[in-house]
């Protein structure tokens, strides 16, 4: 920001002295004592001897001219001789024009061609630079002097600009853009005083509406990145979500890892970095399962018409009550979801602690112990009936599903005892029901973030 800011205060200054030059410039075109006046009286009747000597001796007192010749005849004046420039040519006329009783003037002095070798002009405009530097010595040194004091205002300003934000704990991208935008109008405030000084009041509001025109076009090419930008400063003032976070963004599902002014990384659940545009996360829709750790998770089990309902809801509530990973507030659910053309579905909700447990792992387990306590308790689950449909009048025939497994009475000669596993409130295919959410972001925490930059989430 320092290196921004001195470069602007030589960018001004240079403003400022060429402008005072171009000013100062503009009034050496004309020599400053050619003006000619009104009327030249000569006496209260001048006769054409009277005018002639008047005009010789103005025209031999400037000596601008060379070889001068004056000749009145009758009121009409006829200059001779020779000079330097068209200007004094012209201020020669205009004098023989405005004397009194002159009725016409035939200016007949010749301009001599400067010498190649003439460095008189060179040596005037130098001269005419060195005053005009010298003129302008002592607005530089007021210029200078402003834009250093306000630079230091802005630069105190931004500072207590960022404290006051850090106490607001906002995050650093805000501190630091509200910060500059602080500093920055107080620097243009010093700015706008050294051209008002300067009296280039006019420049400064063109460059100041160039520049805004240039943000314009720059915002149109750069359109994604700026959305992006936008996006970060929105997602940083609302903080839908926190590092470490498990979220579900535009049907990702992963644990937040940074939020930088370009892009928010996730950690997926395969350990795989995910970067989302931040355009992308602020429209989309966030599940954050982290804001409440309590999840909800259900599955559907089919009984026989010919079970009792709510028997198959009592056993299924014994399993669920008696399960330590299921949390009984709120209290799990077992509702009636379908009567299916072959079975009767049972819906089963219930609330997990995802801060302490996974829940695929407690589903997989709850899961394994319903079907388990349904077969021992003799509540049949059959599958779909296949049907065959077949064409004319031939009868439709329903072929009923195989008996599973555990119905075979060929289980007990093969020593299956599916009591000795089923039962189990956690089996080693699961293994522990424990979440494993502190082993994904430790996988995070040690590889490599493909996302640089600041991070702007809070800790």
């Amino acid at each position: 920001m320092y290196f921004k800011i001195n470069y602007i205060v030589w960018v001004i200054t240079f403003l400022v002295f060429t402008g005072e030059l171009s000013a100062q410039n503009t009034t050496i075109e004309r020599p400053p004592d050619t003006q000619v006046p009104e009327r030249v009286e000569v006496q209260p009747e001048a006769d054409d001897s009277s005018i002639q000597e008047r005009l010789r001796g103005i025209l031999d007192a400037t000596g601008w001219f060379y070889d001068t010749e004056v000749v009145v005849n009758d009121g009409v004046v006829f200059l001779r001789g020779s000079t330097e420039t068209d200007d004094y040519k012209l201020w020669a006329g205009n004098l023989a024009r405005n004397t009194q009783d002159v009725a016409a003037v035939v200016n007949q002095i010749e301009v001599l061609e400067p010498d190649i070798w003439d460095y008189d002009p060179a040596i005037t405009g130098i001269q005419e630079l060195w005053r005009s530097i010298m003129r302008a010595i002592p607005l530089w040194i007021f210029g200078l002097s402003v834009l250093l004091l306000f630079w230091g205002i802005s630069t105190i300003a931004a500072r207590i600009t960022r404290t006051y934000l850090r106490n607001k704990e906002l995050n650093s991208l805000l501190q630091d853009i509200t910060s500059r935008g602080v500093a920055v109008v107080v620097f243009l405030l010093g700015l706008y005083i050294v051209f008002h000084v300067a009296e280039l009041t006019g420049v400064a509001l063109t460059v100041l509406g160039g520049t805004g025109l240039l943000g314009i076009i720059l915002g149109i090419a750069f359109r994604d990145i700026t959305e992006n930008f936008l996006a970060s400063i929105f997602l940083s003032l609302q903080n839908p979500f926190h590092a470490g976070d498990l979220v579900e963004i535009n049907g990702n599902v992963g644990f937040i890892q940074r939020l930088t002014i370009r892009a928010t990384l996730l950690m997926t659940l395969d350990g795989n970095h995910m970067q989302i545009p931040n355009s992308t996360v602020y429209k989309s829709r966030i599940l954050n399962f982290t804001s409440n750790p309590n999840q909800r998770t259900h599955f559907i089990v089919g009984i026989g018409y010919k079970e009792s309902i709510t028997y198959a809801q009592e056993i299924g509530r014994e399993i669920l009550n008696k399960h330590p990973a299921v949390l009984m507030e709120p209290e799990p659910w077992i509702l009636v979801d379908e009567l299916a053309p072959s079975s009767i579905n049972l819906k089963f909700y219930f609330w997990v602690d995802g801060s302490k447990h996974n829940i695929l792992k407690v589903k997989s387990s709850v899961m394994r112990q319903i079907k388990y306590a349904y077969l021992k308790e003799g509540v049949s689950m059959p599958d779909a009936d296949r049907e065959r449909i077949v064409k004319h009048s031939e009868p439709i025939e329903i072929i009923k599903s195989e008996p599973s497994v555990e119905d075979s009475p060929e289980v007990e000669k093969l020593g299956y005892t599916p009591a000795a596993e089923d039962s189990k409130i956690k089996t080693q295919a699961e293994g522990q029901l424990d979440s494993n959410d502190k082993e994904i972001l430790e996988q995070a925490r040690k590889s490599r973030s493909p996302e640089e930059g600041e991070d702007l989430l809070k800790k």
